[in-house]
Protein backbone atom coordinates (compact mmCIF):
# COMPACT_ATOMS: atom_id res chain seq x y z
CA UNK A 1 0.00 0.00 0.00
CA UNK A 2 1.24 3.31 -0.79
CA UNK A 3 1.73 6.06 1.51
CA UNK A 4 0.75 9.57 0.74
CA UNK A 5 3.29 11.94 1.30
CA UNK A 6 3.02 14.65 3.79
CA UNK A 7 4.40 17.78 3.86
CA UNK A 8 5.82 18.68 7.15
CA UNK A 9 6.07 22.25 8.33
CA UNK A 10 8.39 23.55 11.29
CA UNK A 11 7.32 26.96 12.03
CA UNK A 12 7.31 28.91 15.89
CA UNK A 13 4.85 31.29 14.97
CA UNK A 14 1.33 29.74 15.61
CA UNK A 15 -0.50 31.73 13.48
CA UNK A 16 2.12 31.34 10.42
CA UNK A 17 2.20 27.42 11.30
CA UNK A 18 -1.70 27.34 10.95
CA UNK A 19 -2.25 29.45 7.90
CA UNK A 20 0.95 27.51 6.04
CA UNK A 21 -1.04 24.53 7.01
CA UNK A 22 -4.36 25.71 5.79
CA UNK A 23 -2.99 26.15 2.56
CA UNK A 24 -0.88 22.86 2.49
CA UNK A 25 -4.18 21.21 2.81
CA UNK A 26 -6.10 23.79 0.50
CA UNK A 27 -3.62 22.61 -2.40
CA UNK A 28 -4.68 18.53 -1.72
CA UNK A 29 -1.59 18.29 0.18
CA UNK A 30 -1.73 16.33 3.18
CA UNK A 31 0.21 18.36 6.01
CA UNK A 32 1.43 17.55 9.87
CA UNK A 33 2.49 21.42 12.07
CA UNK A 34 5.34 21.32 14.49
CA UNK A 35 5.93 24.51 16.54
CA UNK A 36 9.90 23.35 17.04
CA UNK A 37 12.82 21.19 15.37
CA UNK A 38 12.67 19.17 18.49
CA UNK A 39 8.83 18.32 17.88
CA UNK A 40 9.83 16.96 14.50
CA UNK A 41 12.36 15.11 15.48
CA UNK A 42 11.06 13.15 18.38
CA UNK A 43 7.96 12.20 15.81
CA UNK A 44 9.50 12.11 12.23
CA UNK A 45 9.84 8.47 10.81
CA UNK A 46 11.67 8.55 8.06
CA UNK A 47 9.92 5.95 5.94
CA UNK A 48 7.74 8.62 5.72
CA UNK A 49 7.60 10.06 2.24
CA UNK A 50 6.89 14.25 1.90
CA UNK A 51 8.98 17.70 2.44
CA UNK A 52 9.66 19.77 4.95
CA UNK A 53 8.89 23.28 5.45
CA UNK A 54 11.24 24.55 7.53
CA UNK A 55 11.50 28.32 9.18
CA UNK A 56 15.13 29.54 9.61
CA UNK A 57 14.80 31.40 13.15
CA UNK A 58 13.57 29.44 15.67
CA UNK A 59 14.33 29.44 20.01
CA UNK A 60 16.01 25.93 20.43
CA UNK A 61 17.38 24.47 17.62
CA UNK A 62 17.38 26.33 14.18
CA UNK A 63 16.33 25.78 11.24
CA UNK A 64 19.79 25.88 9.74
CA UNK A 65 20.64 23.28 12.40
CA UNK A 66 18.53 20.81 11.76
CA UNK A 67 19.30 21.25 8.00
CA UNK A 68 23.33 20.78 8.80
CA UNK A 69 21.90 17.79 11.15
CA UNK A 70 19.86 16.17 8.58
CA UNK A 71 23.34 16.74 5.81
CA UNK A 72 25.18 14.65 9.06
CA UNK A 73 22.64 12.23 9.13
CA UNK A 74 22.11 11.75 5.96
CA UNK A 75 18.56 11.96 6.24
CA UNK A 76 16.46 12.41 2.35
CA UNK A 77 13.68 14.44 3.10
CA UNK A 78 13.80 17.51 0.53
CA UNK A 79 13.90 20.47 2.70
CA UNK A 80 12.15 24.25 1.84
CA UNK A 81 13.64 26.79 3.88
CA UNK A 82 11.58 29.60 4.69
CA UNK A 83 12.07 32.89 6.00
CA UNK A 84 11.26 36.87 6.20
CA UNK A 85 15.40 37.36 6.91
CA UNK A 86 16.69 36.44 3.35
CA UNK A 87 20.12 37.67 3.18
CA UNK A 88 22.13 36.04 0.86
CA UNK A 89 24.46 34.43 3.68
CA UNK A 90 21.78 32.68 5.05
CA UNK A 91 20.41 31.82 1.79
CA UNK A 92 24.03 30.30 1.22
CA UNK A 93 24.11 28.74 4.12
CA UNK A 94 21.02 27.10 3.82
CA UNK A 95 21.32 25.92 0.40
CA UNK A 96 25.18 24.29 1.06
CA UNK A 97 23.50 22.22 4.07
CA UNK A 98 21.61 20.69 1.74
CA UNK A 99 17.84 22.93 1.24
CA UNK A 100 16.48 22.13 -2.39
CA UNK A 101 14.76 25.37 -1.87
CA UNK A 102 15.13 28.55 -0.22
CA UNK A 103 11.36 31.10 -0.12
CA UNK A 104 10.99 34.76 1.85
CA UNK A 105 8.10 34.98 3.70
CA UNK A 106 5.22 36.17 2.51
CA UNK A 107 5.48 33.79 -1.09
CA UNK A 108 3.28 33.84 -3.26
CA UNK A 109 1.03 30.25 -2.97
CA UNK A 110 2.06 29.31 -6.78
CA UNK A 111 5.31 29.25 -5.56
CA UNK A 112 5.00 27.55 -2.59
CA UNK A 113 2.70 25.14 -4.39
CA UNK A 114 5.93 24.75 -7.03
CA UNK A 115 8.30 24.36 -4.32
CA UNK A 116 6.30 21.82 -2.55
CA UNK A 117 5.81 19.97 -6.13
CA UNK A 118 9.35 19.86 -6.61
CA UNK A 119 10.29 18.30 -3.48
CA UNK A 120 7.50 15.63 -3.83
CA UNK A 121 8.71 14.89 -6.80
CA UNK A 122 12.52 14.64 -5.73
CA UNK A 123 11.37 12.85 -2.31
CA UNK A 124 9.42 10.18 -5.00
CA UNK A 125 12.80 9.47 -7.49
CA UNK A 126 14.80 9.73 -4.43
CA UNK A 127 12.90 6.55 -2.50
CA UNK A 128 12.46 4.36 -6.13
CA UNK A 129 16.60 5.17 -6.78
CA UNK A 130 16.85 3.60 -2.51
CA UNK A 131 14.28 0.92 -3.05
CA UNK A 132 16.30 -0.36 -6.39
CA UNK A 133 20.06 0.65 -5.34
CA UNK A 134 18.55 -1.77 -1.80
CA UNK A 135 17.54 -4.19 -4.17
CA UNK A 136 20.46 -4.86 -5.96
CA UNK A 137 22.56 -4.77 -3.14
CA UNK A 138 20.23 -7.92 -1.80
CA UNK A 139 21.06 -9.82 -4.83
CA UNK A 140 24.40 -8.93 -5.11
CA UNK A 141 24.82 -10.21 -1.47
CA UNK A 142 23.69 -13.35 -3.01
CA UNK A 143 26.38 -13.91 -5.55
CA UNK A 144 29.28 -16.45 -4.17
CA UNK A 145 32.48 -15.67 -3.72
CA UNK A 146 33.72 -16.90 -7.30
CA UNK A 147 31.14 -14.61 -8.78
CA UNK A 148 32.12 -11.61 -7.36
CA UNK A 149 35.70 -11.88 -8.57
CA UNK A 150 33.86 -12.46 -12.54
CA UNK A 151 31.45 -9.61 -11.92
CA UNK A 152 34.22 -7.52 -10.11
CA UNK A 153 37.21 -8.05 -13.87
CA UNK A 154 33.76 -7.75 -15.71
CA UNK A 155 33.25 -4.40 -14.33
CA UNK A 156 36.82 -3.62 -15.07
CA UNK A 157 36.32 -4.10 -18.82
CA UNK A 158 37.44 -7.69 -18.62
CA UNK A 159 36.64 -10.16 -21.70
CA UNK A 160 35.99 -13.72 -20.97
CA UNK A 161 39.37 -14.94 -22.12
CA UNK A 162 41.42 -12.34 -20.08
CA UNK A 163 38.93 -12.88 -16.62
CA UNK A 164 39.79 -16.48 -17.29
CA UNK A 165 43.83 -15.80 -17.48
CA UNK A 166 43.42 -13.73 -14.40
CA UNK A 167 41.48 -16.50 -12.13
CA UNK A 168 43.41 -19.29 -13.57
CA UNK A 169 40.10 -20.80 -14.72
CA UNK A 170 38.89 -22.29 -18.10
CA UNK A 171 36.79 -19.80 -20.53
CA UNK A 172 33.68 -22.09 -19.85
CA UNK A 173 34.38 -21.73 -16.19
CA UNK A 174 34.08 -18.07 -16.58
CA UNK A 175 30.99 -18.44 -19.31
CA UNK A 176 28.86 -20.32 -17.12
CA UNK A 177 29.71 -18.04 -13.41
CA UNK A 178 28.61 -14.85 -16.10
CA UNK A 179 25.67 -16.62 -16.99
CA UNK A 180 24.49 -17.35 -13.18
CA UNK A 181 25.16 -13.55 -12.77
CA UNK A 182 23.27 -12.54 -15.27
CA UNK A 183 20.29 -14.78 -14.07
CA UNK A 184 20.71 -13.67 -10.03
CA UNK A 185 20.77 -9.97 -10.94
CA UNK A 186 18.22 -9.89 -13.14
CA UNK A 187 20.62 -8.09 -16.00
CA UNK A 188 19.09 -8.32 -19.83
CA UNK A 189 22.59 -7.45 -21.10
CA UNK A 190 25.97 -6.62 -19.53
CA UNK A 191 25.60 -2.86 -19.37
CA UNK A 192 22.93 -3.19 -17.49
CA UNK A 193 24.51 -5.44 -15.11
CA UNK A 194 27.22 -2.92 -14.86
CA UNK A 195 24.87 0.04 -14.62
CA UNK A 196 23.04 -1.44 -11.58
CA UNK A 197 26.19 -2.52 -9.96
CA UNK A 198 27.59 0.84 -9.92
CA UNK A 199 24.68 2.19 -9.02
CA UNK A 200 24.24 0.19 -6.25
CA UNK A 201 27.91 0.01 -4.83
CA UNK A 202 28.47 4.00 -5.15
Amino acid sequence: MQIEPTVFIVDDDPAVRQALAVLVRSMRFQAEAHESARRFLDTYDSSRPGCLLLDVRMPGISGLALLEQFSRDSVPLPVIVMSAYGDVPMVVRAMKAGALNFLEKPCRDQQLWEAIQEALKWDSQNRRHAAFRATVRDRLRRLTEGEHDVLRLLIDGMPNKTIASELNLSVRTIEVRRAKIMKKMHADSLAELIRMTLAATR
